[in-house]
């Protein structure tokens, strides 16, 4: 896999198939990142796993936080790691060990380890680097494209038709011909 770019019918496969996620370096200060992804994650419908040693045991927006991969005591399709890159491989090696595997190893914005990538690749999981799963939701959905943005259109009215409340991922192929 290359992992300098990814199609979108990659992307968008791993969003419409993974049910539970759980992220590794989540932060419980509501002004870090980590907080808003984990968020948003959990209000599109995921089921959402707080993963933080220095919060063990505390609650997280509701969810019950664990200090490994290894104490979670459910099956997790995907791990989401707010880690550095450096930090990323003995986390890729705990989640290969887990029993079920988990499908996808999803490293956050600015975070890319390639070994860690190939061993969670020749284990059988799929991998993506340096992305947000909050953003390609939000990219896909065409959720960000309601404030204007990436729409290439300048505006100061607010486009037509758009309703209200959560939109879920578009379950279809996109018009694009991606599926």
């Amino acid at each position: 896999m290359n992992h300098d770019s990814y199609p979108d019918s990659y992307i968008r496969g791993i969003l419409k198939t993974v049910k539970t996620i759980a992220m590794v370096g989540i932060s419980s200060k509501e002004n870090r990142p980590s907080y808003f992804a984990f968020k948003y994650l959990l209000e599109r419908g995921y089921r959402m796993i707080p993963v933080n040693p220095g919060q063990a045991g505390k609650e997280i927006l509701g969810q019950k936080v664990y200090r490994r991969l290894s104490e979670i005591p459910e099956p997790v399709d995907m791990i989401d790691i707010f880690r550095n890159s450096a930090d990323v491989l003995p986390i890729v090696d705990e989640a290969i060990t887990l029993k079920p595997k988990p499908h996808v190893i999803w490293m956050q914005l600015t975070i890319r380890n390639d070994e860690a990538a190939k061993r969670a690749e020749e284990a059988g999981l799929k991998v993506v680097m340096n992305r947000c799963p909050k953003i390609e939701y939000g990219r896909l959905s065409s959720e960000i494209s309601w404030m204007g943005v990436n729409s290439r259109t300048l505006s100061s009215k607010r486009a037509q038709g758009l309703g209200g409340g959560v939109q879920r991922m578009r379950l279809g192929p996109s018009r694009d011909g991606d599926a």
